[in-house]
């Protein structure tokens, strides 16, 4: 199932943000510095970016973002590490 009437025209790296821009010319800006998985990217990573219908991902970084989040202002800041939520840890990140 397609979550997305509106289809991504393009998505990159500029600036210290990731620009989504729709076919409908909607934007959709993040900054990188928030989410723990980007910020660590070189440029090259964090321009190698995967789009599905459901979001974006980033190979190079492991990183998955959900455009239902992303249209929340969920850019991956309060996620938690793997191997907290497999030990059993979890915390939002207050």
């Amino acid at each position: 199932m397609n979550t997305l009437v509106d289809k991504v025209k393009s998505a990159i790296y500029q600036d210290g943000k990731i620009l989504v821009t729709m076919e409908s010319q909607v934007e959709i800006r993040f900054p990188v510095a928030g989410n723990p998985r980007l910020s660590q990217g070189t440029p090259q990573q964090l321009n190698n970016i995967e789009v599905s219908p459901f979001g974006l991902h980033w190979p190079d970084l492991d990183e998955d973002l959900s455009f239902r989040g992303l249209l929340e202002g969920d850019y991956g800041q309060s996620r938690t590490c793997r191997s907290e939520r497999s030990s059993g840890r979890h915390s939002r990140g207050t």
